[in-house]
């Protein structure tokens, strides 16, 4: 990893709620979480950008007003606005707690930086993320409702954004190397149970096909979701590492080059003829 590349770091939504219970945090998660990434950050700064899913808050009112599906007329449009209002409560309990842990963050609401088509973000405004890595403050984002120019409105998921922040840091010279996925379990499971250490192209599918679902209400995929994102990511030469965040220390180790127990999900290094190799 080079000095200038950056470091994206998701915190599960059923790491930092309870997903069965809906708007019930996990404060002493979310503060725990927050001191190992203020640790890191000043050592990071400027090359750490932290995102978080909206969990028991955000999903609940997107499966209840349907939101995930588009907005079809003007009795979606409060879901819109509710969707909108309790994924920023659970965002601003997880800046709170960068802050109260010495972190510099900066928030920034996908709802207001992109737009999306048919679902799929596009048109991020790129700005402030940068400048903001530039001043050396820590950009914190996260699931999100967002306007569509098809569809009315699209459920933005942090793998979404982490995917759509990839491509356009790469047009601005400015690389991700790795992302950190948190969650609640050790990794990926195949179907007997075993975690699996690492993905590769010849085991993606069976992996997938034994991806768990979501705990509790969610409409974006739970880890299968996180899977092809992280897949396609590690087609654009990103490393992902699918971690506990339950367990105290684990995220610290990871932001600091030190090995830990996970699922790694290897970068495809691209060589001049097209051919790709897991590195």
């Amino acid at each position: 990893m080079t000095r200038a590349s950056l470091t994206l770091v998701k915190l599960g939504g059923s790491l930092i709620t309870d997903k069965r219970r809906p708007g019930r945090s996990r404060g002493r998660v979310i503060a725990r979480l927050a001191g190992e990434i203020a640790g890191a950050s000043d050592a990071s700064a400027g090359r750490l950008i932290v995102g978080h899913g909206s969990g028991s808050f955000g999903h609940p009112a997107a499966a209840r007003h349907g939101v995930h599906r588009g907005v079809a007329g003007r009795s979606q449009l409060v879901g819109v606005s509710e969707t909108q209002a309790r994924a920023a409560a659970l965002h601003r309990l997880v800046v709170d707690g960068r802050l109260a842990a010495g972190a510099a963050p900066f928030s920034l609401a996908p709802s207001s930086f992109m737009s999306a088509s048919g679902g799929r973000p596009v048109g991020l405004a790129l700005e402030p993320l940068l400048h903001a890595l530039d001043r050396r403050l820590l950009p914190v984002t996260y699931g999100d409702v967002v306007l569509d120019r098809r569809q009315g409105a699209a459920i933005c998921s942090t793998e979404s954004v982490f995917r759509a922040l990839v491509n356009a840091l790469r047009r601005r010279r400015r690389p991700v190397a790795r992302v950190l996925w948190l969650g609640e379990t050790e990794g990926v499971y195949d179907r007997d149970g075993r975690l699996v250490e690492a993905v590769t192209g010849a085991n993606l599918r069976r992996v997938l096909a034994s991806a768990g679902e979501a705990a509790g209400t969610d409409v974006t995929g739970g880890m299968r979701h996180r899977l092809e994102t992280a897949a396609a990511l590690a087609r654009l030469g990103v490393d992902s590492w699918i971690l506990n965040g339950l367990e105290p220390g684990r995220l610290a180790r990871a932001l600091a080059g030190r090995a830990v127990p996970g699922t790694h999900v290897a970068a495809i290094q691209t060589g001049g003829d097209g051919a790709g190799t897991r590195r």
